[in-house]
């Protein structure tokens, strides 16, 4: 580190928890708001639970008044510091006041009490609430609490908070309002909004009869867009109903929606607080893809009712407990609500894209860390996609009804508690006779397991048997790993792809085999149906895949089954490409894609999946040293060798789905669209733009619009400049549409994306402040692995310049786009020496944060 620059934190520990000295029962907060000094008084209602000082956390407060059981204590009655206050001696029952005094518009980092748009809002997980009060900040300290709240009524006539309203009006010039939460909650759960807002109201009767008013709250303009997320919001609540048997428990939920915030949402007891790109949407600024995301947050966020609010984490180390575990709920919603089959596949597709890659890396962790610097920094896909796969195997091995049993149990005994995997674990195995202990490993070991297999036929004794073996690299810290429990749904198949026998086997050992007595020798295996757990199977020939891909009745495995099969095919075109030689079509590849275009009447969605040829960044992680730029131009090759073989059959599907009514958000318009849009794709690459022209002139709603955007924007010259001018002259002034307009481009294949994006990065409209246009340019670009990757380190740079201003500003979001470049070893010499280069001079800046601390030295390790 450069002198002067701020030490790590030290690391905090799993092992050295220890409960709270003291707990709170009861909260009362008073706010008087104000953008640049807030006043905030606080009176906590404190009993003794263990021994120690009275610690209470605090973070860029200015304390004006404190006092003890009623006497006001002087400054040698308590110690003072950046990190809170400490009381050493402290009575076993206290009440304590204090009076501190805050600045919400200084507040660029996005968590606390800060303003955005026309008011104040707050995010307070995991440690924003220290930013505004002094309190024990940390999960297992819930208490119930009862708020104030004052305000200009003219700038901020709306103010909400946690649980029931008790009183509003106007006194003294001044609009005020009163909240109390019933159930008692961890800090981190604490909500206030204070701005000018309207809303979509609607009500919702539970099962019990009980009737909820229902408010989405945004800035006057946008209600018009709300009805999607109400819709969404309503049929969440009866799912979790009729699925888990949970009830919704205040009389009241609102949801605020923010144009900045760090993350999606927030699940804030009855006051959600939400990014406005989930809950925002029509068919004119939204593509179906953002109505699903709203779909799937507002479901997620509700559903944290009973699973992270009324069941909560004992500590950050159990996050994945209510974040896994409500994952996986929602994608059980999203399966519900649209196409099972391409639900799993859109969730495999990201948990490979992402949490595979992270768990390769230097920044593997496991599922529950055993240590951190910054808890910000592990909000990963490995805390919430990898934790909802830990959460689908116990159902995969237990059956759903004793899954559903665990569920009731560990409500029952967790309510209005905070627990851990343990809790959740010990509720599992009470439902059931398997020995579940062995699945704790997938929360302490980090790796994605390998899966090789054998088989064997006896034709004498009618005897197949199956040889597993499991093999789980090495991560930072964990060497050796110990062999897991992992359920492998499989299938034998006949000649015809018939299933012979289907079951869930359990694989314990690290090399364990299976017999199976049948009439004749099975034609494959189908292992890991339906993804049944989060692992890599190696060593399928080409001619198993191809039978798999056309035959298994798992539509998950044959859409694996061809990925696997083009990625085997496009490899092998890439190193042909490195030694100099031309592109050749597999010819088993072109019938496997126009068989999927005879079926696609039959599931449009499932089709449109199928058509998509394996992502870059999946095909870089298979290759030792990974080539961007060969990758690109196999893939696209590839693309268009298809498009101009098949064109009278793509031509063809493109006309047949095109009858969707421009607003229908349903399954089968929405599969309809997504397959003649990956058509177009092929079609584009084949023939030019001609095509992507006219669908962006005559598109009916936003997915049409951007999906022939995303084709123009490849080729430079008139056509794409006059297309990106129109669509920015329409919608600059709707701030999620211009998102996409920075994306589009951001993501494009043209030879000047890079230069493209250095221009984008000085736009006017590119503001650092809001966390959605940051993703939007910057996100996205990294994703773009050929352009990110060009051989002159731009776009190392171009990062290493962002990350280093957003840390001045909103740390949080500059630690996880530092994590892009953490990849630096899988690339050739020339390009790792560059991305070492920006890691070190990340590294370098003096005062840099503990969270982008944490993440460029983890990836520079």
């Amino acid at each position: 580190m450069a002198d002067g620059q701020t030490p790590p934190r030290d690391l905090v520990k799993l092992a050295d928890y220890r409960p709270p000295a003291f707990l709170v029962d009861h909260v009362s907060l008073d706010f008087e708001l104000d953008p640049q000094a807030s006043i905030v008084r606080s009176r906590l209602q404190l009993r003794r639970n263990a021994p120690g000082p009275l610690k209470l956390d605090g973070k860029k407060l200015e304390l004006l008044s404190i006092a003890l059981n009623g006497e006001a204590l002087g400054d040698n009655r308590y110690e003072l510091d950046e990190e809170g206050l400490t009381i050493h001696e402290a009575p076993d029952e206290a009440v304590l006041e204090t009076s501190v005094r805050i600045a919400p518009a200084a507040n660029t980092e996005l968590s606390g009490l800060y303003t955005s748009g026309s008011g104040f809002f707050t995010q307070c997980e995991p440690e924003g609430f220290r930013k505004i009060t002094f309190f024990p900040d940390r999960p297992d300290v819930m208490a119930r609490y009862h708020v104030r709240m004052r305000a200009d009524p003219d700038k901020f006539p709306i103010l909400l908070s946690n649980g029931n309203k008790l009183a509003a009006g106007v006194e003294n010039g001044k609009a005020y309002a009163e909240w109390e939460d019933p159930h008692p909650k961890p800090s981190y759960l604490f909500a206030l909004v204070a701005a000018d807002l309207v809303s979509l109201q609607d009500e919702f009767t539970t099962r019990s009869g009980r009737k909820v008013e229902l408010g989405i709250w945004v800035e006057r303009g946008d209600e018009n867009r709300c009805a999607h997320a109400m819709a969404a919001l309503k049929r969440a609540m009866r799912w979790d109903e009729d699925i888990f048997g949970l009830e919704y428990d205040l009389d009241i939920f609102n949801i605020a929606a923010v144009s900045d915030f760090n993350a999606g949402a927030m699940e804030n007891k009855g006051l959600n607080i939400f990014n406005t790109a989930y809950v925002l949407a029509d068919s004119q600024t939204a593509t179906d893809m953002d109505f699903q995301n709203v779909e799937r947050v507002i479901a997620h966020e509700y559903f944290h009712n009973w699973t992270g609010d009324r069941v909560t984490c004992r500590d950050w180390f159990q996050l994945s407990l209510k974040e896994g575990l409500t994952v996986f709920r929602d994608q059980e919603y999203m399966s519900d609500q649209f196409s099972a089959a391409v639900k799993r596949i859109a969730d495999v597709r990201l948990l490979r894209a992402t949490q595979f890659r992270d768990d390769a890396g230097p920044l593997a962790h496991p599922v529950r860390p055993a240590s951190y610097m910054e808890i910000n920094n592990f909000y990963t896909t490995t805390i919430y996609e990898k934790g909802a796969e830990v959460v689908r195997m116990y159902r995969s091995i237990i059956g759903r009804e004793a899954f559903r049993r665990g569920m009731d149990q560990y409500i029952a005994k967790n309510d209005n508690s905070a627990a851990t995997v343990e809790d959740f674990w010990a509720a599992m195995q009470s439902a059931t006779d398997i020995d579940l202990k062995q699945l704790l490993l997938w929360y302490e070991q980090a790796g994605t397991p390998e899966i090789s297999c054998a088989e064997a036929w006896d034709e004498a004794a009618k005897t197949f048997t199956l040889t597993l073996r499991q093999h789980i690299p090495s991560t930072p810290g964990q060497a050796e790993k110990q062999p897991m429990l992992i359920p492998v749904s499989m299938g034998l198949l006949d000649k015809s792809g018939q299933d012979m026998h289907a079951e869930t086997l359990l694989l314990r050992e690290a090399t364990q085999s299976f017999s199976f007595t049948l009439p004749q020798k099975p034609q494959a295996v189908s292992l890991f149906r339906h993804f049944s757990a989060p692992i890599k199977l190696k060593g399928q020939s080409r001619e198993r895949l191809a039978f798999l891909a056309a035959h298994d009745s798992d539509l998950f495995n044959r859409w694996d089954a061809l990925q696997q099969y083009a990625s085997a095919v496009l490899l092998e075109a890439v190193a042909a490409h490195q030694a100099g030689q031309s592109f050749t079509l597999d010819a088993r590849l072109q019938e496997a894609i126009a068989a999927t275009l005879r079926d696609a009447a039959r599931d449009p969605a499932f089709a449109a999946e199928a058509l998509t040829l394996p992502m870059e960044t999946l095909l870089a992680d298979d290759m030792t040293i990974a080539d961007p730029d060969a990758i690109h131009a196999v893939r696209q090759a590839a693309r268009q060798a298809l498009g101009q073989v098949l064109n009278a059959e793509f031509q063809a599907a493109y006309k047949a789905f095109g009858g969707a009514a421009p607003d229908d958000v349903c399954g089968p318009a929405i599969g309809a669209r997504a397959l003649r849009n990956a058509v177009l794709g092929y079609l584009s690459a084949a023939q030019g733009t001609a095509l992507a022209a006219a669908q962006f002139h005559h598109a009916g709603n936003m997915t049409e619009k951007l999906a022939a955007l995303a084709h123009l924007v490849d080729t430079p010259g008139p056509t794409r400049d006059a297309a990106l001018q129109g669509f920015y002259e329409q919608w600059s002034g709707t701030q999620l549409v211009l998102d996409k307009w920075f994306s589009v481009q951001a993501r494009s294949n043209a030879a000047d994306t890079l230069a493209v994006v250095q221009a984008l990065a000085a736009h006017p409209d590119m503001d650092l402040r809001n966390p959605n246009r940051v993703r939007a340019l910057i996100s996205a670009f990294t994703a773009n692995p050929s352009k990110f990757h060009d051989k002159s380190g731009g776009g190392y740079k171009l990062l290493a310049d962002f990350v280093l201003r957003l840390d001045e500003t909103n740390p949080q979001i500059a630690a996880r786009l530092v994590t892009a470049l953490g990849h630096w070893r899988r690339f050739d010499p020339a390009r790792q020496e560059l991305m070492k280069r920006e890691l070190e001079r990340v590294l370098a800046r003096e005062h840099l944060s503990r969270n982008t601390y944490e993440m460029a030295s983890k990836a520079l390790a």
